[in-house]
């Protein structure tokens, strides 16, 4: 009688193994085997990490392997089991690879087909056409829809983490719970003896310090001694945090009437303000977003305030970027006036502090939560809803959305939620940050999500007329990898094979990207693409959808700590309203206007937790679960891994001996998706 031997994979993740019962069943062509419990006398089987064996006898042979079906079944507790993958020798000595990497919960079954990548054209027998349906329609009651907020990204259905999919949790939800991993940062850091000190102010600048003594880092004690400097105020629009600000400015708007009188003093090139502009040497920054935005009430003891300016920048002689004008609200007028540097020592440095208070809001609320973490998960619920797990696209983007619904989950649980963690520290919490996002949603298009658009839309795209933009080269230099053959074309099966489908093939309701396109058309831009027609599109949209979950959330994350965990360079929140005048301020009002010691400390727990990588963290290039099997593919992502350490040999190069290094970029920092 044939015997096809079963190869199974268990995980090595914690709690991977199982002590139920496990049956499987062979699907092939010409018939399908008995349900058979794989079980070996006197063995443990599927304990973590292993990789076991075993002999299925049939009556007659299958023909081709067409599915596995796999079934869990209670012993004595439910216990979860995580199935690797499953490997069938048939009688003629082939053999079959089908990927699972799913978790089996209470008695729940899971039918595999083998690896190749494959669309609905290529299902030539009926069985595997229900196979592809019944797993969408499954996986649509599964991950569904939901509207969190308003005129904000549908997000998954789930109020908790526990509430998620198994497959879609993490592994440990200790490691991404924010209220324990804030409150060991602060305690790590040594701040929490000021906890207890809530809402008194610090004495001044030197006692900011005081909660710095645990920090080894150079690029925020480099910050710590220079933030006062007009250089590195200017500096961090181009390699800070939230170098996305800065754009060529034009024509001045006149709602910021800055006179060539006003400003002569800093002009280095014997030009006037006008020609300076037309040179293109002048650059703004202005933070429209900001105004009306309700500023955090949620503590009646403590006044909030927040800040719409505009800042005017001045690329010089030596090409450093550094300030000329700033304006601390939309409206110009006798109370809103243009602070300068020819000003007193303390209006110019609290004028820049709201800029800088005003620049974090912006990137935590925008720049980071918006167009990285909300973004992703659209498009990684639409995948789930849309994609088999024997499509192309699935098993392309899949490592890119790892983690990404459950980290955004544990977020709306914990963090951003009313009376979450965000509402501790910042000014725009109790409700402002959600307002920003719905403000953000209105100038949000798939444009601005194409890294070298972008930045092109700026004005900011030549390294000839603004050098030294790092996040500008960087960045370019990761699009192009991901976006050039190595990645796409040479992915062979890949990008052949989706084209059809995503340009109007396959089958009815079946169409990839049709439920992203149709939730970022409704809730990220109007006029979101609602079709692929070229394989160029198609290969921009991929490219889009995997450097905003790797490349860009790692640009715009994981310098937190380096760039806000100095309280006054990046304030959380202002406890004084911006000066309607000027000559009036000091250091003790700007010292009161600053976060008070317990925001403050919730701060500096926050930047540090949110710039941790996770534990076994997978960068940009790793794929060790194996969905594709083909070989071509395979070495497509060598190719690409070793464009990727070419990026990184770059970028380590140029950063030796730089006393700001910026790394952001590089591969080998990248995380291959949104997942802290």
């Amino acid at each position: 009688m044939p015997s096809y031997t079963v190869t199974v994979a268990t995980g090595s993740q914690w709690f991977a193994g199982t002590d139920d019962y496990i049956y499987i069943t062979l699907v092939g062509t010409e018939g399908c085997s008995e349900r058979t419990l794989l079980d070996k006398p006197l063995y443990n089987d599927f304990e973590r990490g292993a990789v076991d064996s075993y002999d299925v006898t049939v009556g007659e042979n299958l023909g081709e392997m067409e599915l596995v079906k796999i079934e869990k079944k209670k012993y004595w507790v439910h216990d979860d089991w995580y199935c690797k993958y499953i490997t069938v020798k048939t009688p003629s000595g082939d053999y079959v690879e089908f990927p699972c990497f799913h978790w089996l919960v209470d008695d729940k079954e899971v039918v595999l087909r083998d690896g190749k990548a494959l669309l609905p054209k290529d299902d030539k027998t009926r069985l595997v056409k229900q196979h592809r349906h019944k797993e969408l329609e499954s996986r649509r009651k599964t991950y569904r829809w939901r509207e969190w907020q308003p005129g904000i990204p549908m997000s998954i259905d789930a109020n908790t983490h526990k509430e998620l999919p198994r497959d879609i949790q993490f592994d440990s939800e200790k490691g991404v719970d924010f209220i324990l991993n804030y409150s060991k940062a602060i305690e790590n850091l040594c701040v929490n003896q000021f906890m207890h000190m809530f809402q008194s102010s610090w004495n001044d600048f030197a006692d900011f310090e005081r909660i710095f003594v645990r920090i080894k880092n150079t690029i925020s004690e480099y910050v710590m001694q220079h933030w006062k400097e007009d250089f590195m105020f200017g500096y961090q629009y181009l390699n800070g945090c939230n170098p996305v600000m800065i754009q060529k400015c034009t024509k001045l708007p006149e709602k910021f009437p800055v006179t060539h009188d006003m400003v002569a003093d800093c002009l280095e090139r014997e030009m006037t303000l006008e020609e300076e502009i037309e040179a293109g040497n002048i650059y703004i920054a202005d933070y429209e977003l900001m105004e009306d935005i309700s500023p955090n009430s949620t503590d009646p003891c403590t006044l909030q305030y927040l800040a719409a300016p505009i800042c005017l920048l001045y690329n010089n002689s030596q090409s450093k970027i550094l300030p000329l004008a700033i304006q601390l609200g939309q409206t110009p007028g006798k109370d809103n006036p243009i602070f300068l540097p020819s000003d007193g020592q303390y209006d110019w440095m609290l004028a820049k502090i709201w800029v800088r208070s005003s620049d974090f809001h912006i990137h935590q609320t925008v720049t980071h939560l918006l167009r990285t973490h909300l973004v992703s998960e659209v498009f990684g619920v639409a995948m789930f809803r849309q994609l088999p797990a024997v499509h192309p696209a699935y098993k392309l983007l899949l490592p890119h959305i790892r983690f990404t619904i459950a980290i955004n989950t544990k977020a709306r649980e914990q963090l951003i939620c009313e009376f979450g963690i965000f509402d501790k520290a910042n000014g725009t919490g109790g409700g402002g940050h959600v307002e920003m996002i719905q403000k953000a949603m209105r100038s949000l298009t798939f444009r601005s999500l194409c890294f070298p658009d972008a930045i092109k839309a700026r004005g900011v795209d030549s390294p000839e007329d603004l050098p030294y933009y790092y996040y500008r080269d960087d960045g370019n230099r990761v699009w192009d990898v991901t976006k050039r053959s190595e990645i796409m074309g040479e992915w062979g099966v890949c990008v052949c094979v989706l084209l059809d489908t995503f340009i109007g093939g396959g089958e009815p309701g079946q169409s990839p990207g049709k439920d992203a396109m149709r939730w970022l058309t409704l809730t990220l831009a109007s006029w979101f693409p609602k079709s692929l027609k070229t394989r160029e599109e198609l290969t921009e949209y991929l490219t889009v959808i995997i450097f905003t979950a790797s490349a860009h959330h790692a640009a715009v994350n994981f310098g937190q700590y380096d760039w806000c965990s100095w309280i006054p360079n990046s304030p959380p929140t202002m406890r004084k309203p911006p000066p309607r005048q000027k000559g009036v301020v000091d250091v003790k009002f700007i010292i009161q206007s600053l976060p008070d010691r317990g925001r403050s400390c919730w701060h500096l727990g926050a930047v540090w937790a949110l710039s941790q990588f996770q534990e076994n963290e997978l960068f940009l290039g790793m794929y060790p679960d194996e969905h594709f099997i083909e070989k071509p593919v395979k070495e497509a992502m060598e190719l690409f891994r070793k464009r990727l350490a070419e990026v990184s040999s770059v970028i380590k190069i140029r950063n030796e001996g730089k006393k700001l290094p910026y790394y952001y970029f590089s591969p080998d920092r990248i995380p291959n998706s949104v997942a802290v």
